[in-house]
Formats: C-alpha cells, sequence, structure tokens
C-alpha cells in the first residue's frame, strides 16, 4: 500500500512544514493544496523525497462554493482551474482533482459542468497530468457538488479523459464502488464520526462508523494499486466551529504519524 496524506488534513501547517512532518511519519506521498504553495515548490518537493498524489487546485470547483472565497462565473472558475492544471502539472503529481460546486439557483448547472470538464480534461492533455472529478456525500450537495455516485459522475464526463477520485467519507458501499475501480485514479480515506457535526468534522480512519476495510479490501480485490491518501477535515474555528477535539490543533508531526498508523491498521483488517 502506498500511503499519502493530503495537506488539509494538517490545514494550519505551510508546505514546507508539511513536506517535513509527512516525511517523518513515514508517508511517500503528499496531497498538495495549491494555496499552501509558493515559489520553487517543486524543487522542495523533489528534495524532500516526497511524490505529489492527488493536488487540489486553489479554486477546486466548476460552480461557486459557497464557504471558499473565488469568482462567481463559471466561466473564470474554469480558467482558474485550467491554469492550476498547468501550474501543478510542474510537480508530476498522480492527477489534479476538482468538483462540480453545487447548484445553487442554477437550471443549466449539469450543461454548465459538462462544457468546464470538457475545458478541464483539454487542459489535462496539454499539460500530461490526469485530471480527475471527486463525487460528494448527498449531504454536502449545497455546499460542495451535485455529484454523488461514481455512475452519476462517469455520466458527467461523458467519455473525456476523466478519471474518479473516490473518498470513503463520500462513497461507502462496496457495491457502489467494485464495478468502477478501472476508472479511480486515487483514494481519500477519512472516517466518518456519528453524529457528524458538521461538513468539517471527520475522524482517522478506524475511528469512526465506517466499514473501510470492506472497502479497501473491495479496491484490492478488484485490481487498485494506486495511492491511499488519508484526508481529515476536522474544524478549529476555521469555519466556524471550534471542536473541543479538533484534528486540526495537533501538532503536523504527530497528527502525520496517526494518520499513517490508523491507515495501516485498517488496511490490516481488510
Amino acid at each position: 500500500m502506498r500511503v499519502s496524506i493530503s495537506e488539509f488534513t494538517t490545514l494550519g501547517a505551510s508546505f514546507d512544514e508539511d513536506l517535513v512532518a509527512y516525511r517523518a511519519a513515514g508517508v511517500e506521498g503528499i496531497g498538495v493544496c495549491e494555496i499552501k504553495l509558493g515559489e520553487g515548490a517543486a524543487e522542495r518537493l523533489r528534495e524532500s523525497g516526497l511524490h505529489a498524489t492527488f493536488c487540489v487546485p486553489a479554486v477546486p470547483s466548476i460552480l461557486p462554493l459557497p464557504l471558499m472565497e473565488g469568482p462567481d462565473a463559471p466561466e473564470e472558475r474554469v480558467d482558474a482551474l485550467c491554469a492550476s492544471v498547468s501550474r501543478l502539472a510542474e510537480l508530476e503529481p498522480v492527477c489534479v482533482l476538482f468538483l462540480t460546486g453545487p447548484v445553487g439557483d442554477r437550471e443549466d448547472a449539469r450543461a454548465v459542468v459538462r462544457e468546464g470538464i470538457r475545458a478541464i480534461a483539454a487542459a489535462g492533455r496539454a499539460a500530461d497530468v490526469r485530471v480527475a472529478l471527486e463525487p460528494f456525500h448527498p449531504t454536502q450537495a449545497n455546499i460542495f457538488s451535485f455529484v454523488h455516485t461514481i455512475p452519476d459522475a462517469l455520466e458527467l464526463i461523458d467519455g473525456e479523459d476523466v478519471a474518479i477520485i473516490l473518498d470513503t467519507w463520500h462513497v461507502t458501499d462496496p457495491a457502489a464502488i467494485e464495478p468502477y475501480v478501472e476508472q479511480i485514479v486515487g483514494v481519500h480515506v477519512a472516517d466518518r464520526r456519528e453524529p457528524t457535526r458538521s461538513h468539517f468534522d471527520r475522524v482517522l480512519p478506524g475511528d469512526g462508523v465506517l466499514d473501510l476495510a470492506a472497502v479497501l479490501r473491495t479496491l484490492d480485490d478488484a485490481g487498485y494499486d494506486g495511492w491511499y491518501e488519508v484526508e481529515i477535515f476536522s474544524d478549529n474555528g476555521a469555519f466556524g466551529d471550534a471542536f473541543p477535539d479538533s484534528l486540526w490543533d495537533v501538532a503536523p508531526g504527530e497528527l502525520a504519524r496517526r494518520a499513517r498508523e490508523s491507515l495501516e491498521r485498517v488496511w490490516e483488517q481488510r
């Protein structure tokens, strides 16, 4: 198993701090957040020995996100996404991911997203980097994405050269995953708290109510041999809820170590 950690997991740390923390934790990959990058990032990444896995653009969605800043016009957002694909390609990542955004009050949301997907796919081909669409849990339809299943994502992709990012927090049923493993380029791993207190309230693998071992077993049995990346959102006030047990308040090195160990335990249970 190849293990990576998304920089969202250690939201308050810088890119350089993440490089140090993840390397010390014994993982091989880093899921890069473009908002953390500065000059010379590609060189520092190479020096660290870590591999860029699933990169998140500064403007990550085609339609606006209520909880994140960015342009309102989908055309401007797609232009920003395509520019990010080109910039992030320098890191030689596994893929650059994106999401649809919520429908909002648009009656033409699906048509707008289809057009955006075509442009993003073209940007990926031009930069020689994979791009991937991520389905989201239905409870997050109004803030992140109206695409909740892999078949729905593939219907929107409509034959374009766009892969799927699977997130175990969003799509958890092995039967809904197994038929589409060949389309999956990467896997985000997180567990679900019950009850979940906000949109930013995940827990480490094995610490929640999901049967992650069954998901990993399904992927493994179906031949998936890509990266598994721990991605945690755990609000410490950054998005309005300062949970007293927020994982974002844990030191980056400690949290990175716990992330790796928790994923490895679930992997052994599969």
